[in-house]
């Protein structure tokens, strides 16, 4: 059956390949969006609002739920524990961030936050200490 149709198989490995790409160029294109509307939201604050502590905050807000998924999928393709800082700096790589100090503990801290409540839903373990952070993997 395989001899009858040789370039079936071929056929579809091309459409792959040619999805993959597309695929990868669309992740980019969001990471470039997201970047974009963080930069907008920075401006609009510079000169439109004052800039209090809680709206400093809302500066780095996530849409519900996708700080858990990028901690969920992270520790399922990590090979090895993973700490809070690693997350942090995977975050911040994937939305084209480069947060000052006091962000960046936050951010931090919101990461962890979210560890924590995985661990108390048996989603995530503690895995021992690396560089000082607690490090962690998934079930």
């Amino acid at each position: 059956m395989a001899t009858e149709r040789p370039n079936t198989v071929s056929g579809l490995k091309a459409k792959k390949a040619e999805l993959e790409k597309l695929r990868d160029q669309l992740d980019a294109d969001l990471r470039a969006v997201v970047a974009d509307i963080d930069h907008l939201d920075a401006a609009i604050r510079l000169f439109g609002e004052t800039q209090t502590r809680r709206r400093y905050l809302r500066q780095y807000r996530a849409k519900k739920g996708s700080v858990r998924r990028f901690v969920l999928t992270a520790l399922r393709e990590a090979a090895a524990p993973i700490t809070s800082k690693d997350l942090t700096e995977r975050w911040c790589a994937e939305r084209g961030l480069r947060p000052d100090d006091a962000t960046w503990a936050i951010l931090r801290n919101r990461i962890g936050a979210c560890l924590t409540a995985l661990k108390n839903q048996g989603l995530a373990r503690g895995a021992g200490e690396t560089g000082g952070y607690k490090a962690w993997v998934g079930p």
